[in-house]
């Protein structure tokens, strides 16, 4: 995994370097080297071209002044905009102020800045850092809607000011980049939704953090880390220890998702799937997905899953299940879905109505005998919490933890990106997916893939981490337009992609 950084984690890493003997500094001469470069790349070279570099007071517009000089000293004219007296900065971004003025290179205030703009052919972001949180106002929001409405591409520094850096939210007005220098390692910011999509092309600079001290909770899931999970069939393989999985899902309106999550198990890689569904409505499941055995369950009189239907379930003979995909909210189910989960001796993925069986009600799934992997989308987890879904956008990363915490499970919070939290406090962030994901039933696959990957053995952490790592591969791959079935019908590329 690669680190993702918190503001306060991005602050104890300087500390930390400087005490190993490398100075601010010398960490701002590097940082702004590694702008300079890619403000070149985005000019499309140096000599005779022109770039206007918009510094705040802190070591975010530190980093731009360095990268103003060393572009002058490439060979392009550099102009720095910025929008605090001199007096108002601190060292070493003060020093830095110093050595680039003179021959009318620096200009204070905003009054410059559109004619400045007019002119260049690359422009650099540098007005805040990953400390930014709330909304930008006066001149720094009147710059950062200058930057956006300029010809030229924008470069910003470790992460596009507006964007606040510990939650990727976009309050008010944000750069839109085409590129992001970062420092080290990726900011929160810079990965997480709507933040990622202002940042553009996320470059990550190494300027001397000694690697064993740039350390987080929370990690970017990267291909080697899901290739060193992902598990291949022996030659001697056969259908059981490729991994049962037993769906539980389905009522007498929604036929369509033990479908769906039936294939996206077997697409996953298990040997062998049983589909548990009411009695009713067997025959019309059975006729969209003949590769799957069934096991009808008793029913109420709303066509779902009655109270006593777990009795005719051995549960000790599958590797994991899967539950919850179009069960219905009827009283009758919302206890057997309790009282499954309460008694599986077999790891289980709880999704969709399995998850609302369980609103208001968390606590009780850290009941459970066997691990839980909790796969709920914005609104589910906040029928599951009680609470409003925009309190739940607000701390994506922060409410997963919380919820794997409390309930002792992997809380897979779907989105874009997904945020894995595991009861230990680990969060993992995955870099996949595309909005072709963005239609129903897509949520059934990825359930079928994290149950078929906990049939195959893996730990309830690794099957979330790995499932949603292939399942956004396969969005990827697939154009606008595409149904959940192609989703699954390409998993199997996917994973091939990655283990090679």
């Amino acid at each position: 995994m690669r680190p993702v950084l918190t503001a306060a984690e991005t602050q104890v890493l300087d500390r930390a370097t400087e005490a190993r003997g490398v100075s601010i500094a010398t960490l701002m001469e590097r940082a702004g080297v590694a702008v300079a470069r890619e403000a070149v790349r985005a000019a499309g070279g140096a000599y005779g071209r022109r770039a206007v570099v918009v510094c705040g007071k802190g070591n975010n517009g530190g980093d731009g002044l360095v990268a103003a000089r060393i572009l002058r000293g490439w060979g392009m004219a550099a102009t720095a905009v910025v929008f605090d007296p001199p007096q108002a900065f601190r060292e070493p971004a003060a020093s830095n102020l110093g050595r680039l003025g003179g021959e009318g290179v620096v200009a204070f205030g905003e009054q410059v800045l559109d004619r400045e703009l007019s002119r260049a052919d690359v422009a650099v972001d540098a007005l805040f850092g990953s400390g930014f949180r709330g909304v930008a106002e006066g001149p720094h929001a009147a710059a950062i809607t200058a930057l956006n409405a300029a010809a030229a591409p924008t470069v910003a520094v470790d992460i596009p000011s507006g964007v606040e850096g510990d939650t990727g939210l976009v309050r008010g007005a944000a750069v839109i980049a085409v590129a992001t220098v970062t420092f080290g390692t990726p900011k929160l910011g810079d990965v997480l939704y709507p933040g990622a999509a202002h940042a553009g092309h996320v470059l990550v600079a190494d300027i001397g953090f000694p690697p064993e001290l740039v350390t987080s909770d929370v990690g970017l899931t990267e291909a080697a880390d899901v290739r060193a999970m992902l598990p291949r069939r022996g030659l001697d393989a056969h259908k059981r220890r490729s991994g049962v999985v037993l769906v539980v899902a389905g009522s007498r309106t929604m036929t369509g998702a033990p479908v769906l999550v039936a294939r996206g198990a077997y697409r996953a890689g298990a040997g062998l799937v049983r589909i548990a569904v009411p009695e009713g409505i067997v025959p019309v499941v059975q006729a969209m997905i003949p590769e799957a055995t069934f096991l009808p369950l008793a029913e109420g009189p709303e066509g779902s899953v009655a109270t006593g239907a777990l009795d005719d379930v051995d549960l000790s003979a599958y590797g994991a299940v899967a539950l919850g995909p179009g069960l219905s909210t009827d009283g009758s189910t919302t206890a057997f879905v309790r009282d499954l989960v309460r008694r599986s001796p077999a790891p289980v993925v709880v999704d969709a109505d399995g998850v609302n069986a369980f609103a208001g009600r968390p606590g009780e799934l850290a009941e459970a005998s066997a691990e839980v992997v909790l796969t709920p989308h914005t609104g589910e987890f906040a029928r599951l919490f009680g609470m409003p879904v925009d309190e739940v956008l607000e701390d994506r990363v922060g409410l997963a933890r919380k919820a794997a915490a409390e309930t002792r499970a992997v809380t897979l919070l779907k989105g874009a990106r997904t945020v894995i939290a595991l009861p230990s406090g680990e969060v993992r962030i995955n870099p996949t997916g595309s909005p072709s994901l963005a239609v129903g039933g897509t949520g059934d696959v990825l359930t079928g893939a994290v149950a078929a990957l906990l049939a195959r053995g893996l730990t309830g952490a690794d099957a979330a981490t790995a499932g949603a790592y292939v399942h956004g591969l396969s969005g990827e791959a697939l154009p606008e337009g595409a149904m959940a079935s192609d989703v699954a019908d390409v998993l199997p590329a996917a994973i091939e992609g990655v283990t090679g």
